[in-house]
């Protein structure tokens, strides 16, 4: 049976689509600088995986978070930097793992595969369907002691397979693409949820298949926005939005008024930020600076640690000296950076 997802575009929908259109514009249409830019991604990588392992029970705090992110120990269990770390990583290859319309199974295993890996019980079951029957539950006290109550009985572990291939086989669909973006994410969020594919990590995995549809529809092709940070604010309305689908028959009408919600929140924070940056005298030209994934890197990298060499270039992309210096050479030119030393202590620092 072919996938068909079931939901209204209701009023409240609609407004937030529009919100979302018109906040989106405005960051679209502002000269960002590429340091601003390269923070701004910065913030939001740390932020969503923050939110996202948080949700799952992660204890490390933001600013743990970043340490990580920036090569630093913290005291924490090995399983939740394990975690984070894994997180970071996904959120780093997502953007490359796959093209509109050309999705396959082997992807969202890719993606479970990432942010699973040595953290699960048995590695075997990483980036693999879910081998039994799995449930949602939380433990309640019942006046004697605790016990488990579901909340979620997914579909059954041999339907597994064939319900992720009919999903994956209308996401392909051109007709599909047609869908507002926003939409589209919510949509995946929602599905992946149902479905359950995975022992553990199922959340993590919705979450991140969400942001990658939204990568690929161009709608955040600069990575910028951090909706996860919007679910962990307010966890009971998270999971009782995607349980509104379950009742009402698989309509996942109520959740997508949240899911949009969420995002308008989300677009509309990074509008403020870019409102307040371009506030400032601070601008190098009328035009926004196009760099190439690479360069946007390097200037990630400066942004992170302050400086960088040739040396620490060859080392992150595994090209050569020659290489390096042409990708230099371009930021040099666009004034993005500037040279500091000569021979040896040669380094590059942000413009």
């Amino acid at each position: 049976m072919a996938f068909n997802p079931r939901y209204t575009i209701t009023e409240k929908i609609l407004n937030n689509l529009t919100t979302i259109a018109t906040a989106r514009e405005v960051i679209e249409q502002a000269h960002l600088i590429p340091k601003w830019e390269a923070s701004l991604r910065r913030q939001a990588k740390l932020r969503n995986t923050h939110s996202s392992t948080a949700i799952e029970g992660n204890k490390l705090t933001l600013e743990q978070v970043e340490a990580l992110a920036d090569g630093k120990n913290v005291i924490a269990t090995d399983k939740d930097k394990k975690e984070v770390l894994n997180y970071l990583e996904a959120l780093d290859t997502l953007h490359s793992i796959t093209e509109k319309g050309k999705i396959k199974v082997a992807d969202l295993l890719n993606v479970h595969r990432m942010v699973s890996k040595d953290v699960l019980r048995d590695n075997k079951h990483s980036g693999a369907f879910r081998d039994r029957q799995v449930f949602v539950g939380k433990r309640v006290f019942d006046g004697t002691g605790f016990k488990e109550e579901v909340e979620y009985m997914p579909p059954n572990t041999e339907d597994v397979p064939a319900l992720v291939k009919e999903f994956i086989t209308w996401l392909n669909a051109q007709k599909t693409w047609k869908t507002n973006p926003v939409l589209l994410a919510g949509i995946t969020h929602y599905e992946i949820a149902r479905i359950h594919p995975f022992i553990d990590g199922n959340g993590r995995t919705a979450r991140l298949f969400a942001a990658l549809i939204l990568y690929l529809s161009g709608f955040d092709h600069r990575r910028l926005f951090a909706l996860d940070d919007f679910y962990d604010r307010d966890r009971p309305a998270y999971y009782a939005a995607l349980k509104t689908a379950q009742e009402n028959n698989n309509d996942i009408t109520l959740w997508l008024e949240y899911f949009t919600t969420g995002m308008a929140y989300s677009v509309n924070e990074v509008k403020e930020t870019v409102l307040k940056l371009g506030a400032k005298k601070k601008r190098v030209s009328k035009e926004q600076i196009s760099l190439s994934e690479k360069q946007m890197k390097i200037v990630e990298f400066i942004n992170t640690n302050g400086r960088v060499t040739n040396k620490d270039l060859q080392l992150l992309f595994d090209i050569s000296a020659q290489a390096v210096h042409k990708e230099l050479s371009k930021l040099l030119e666009l004034k993005v950076i500037k040279s500091v030393g000569a021979g040896r202590s040669l380094h590059y620092i942000l413009e």
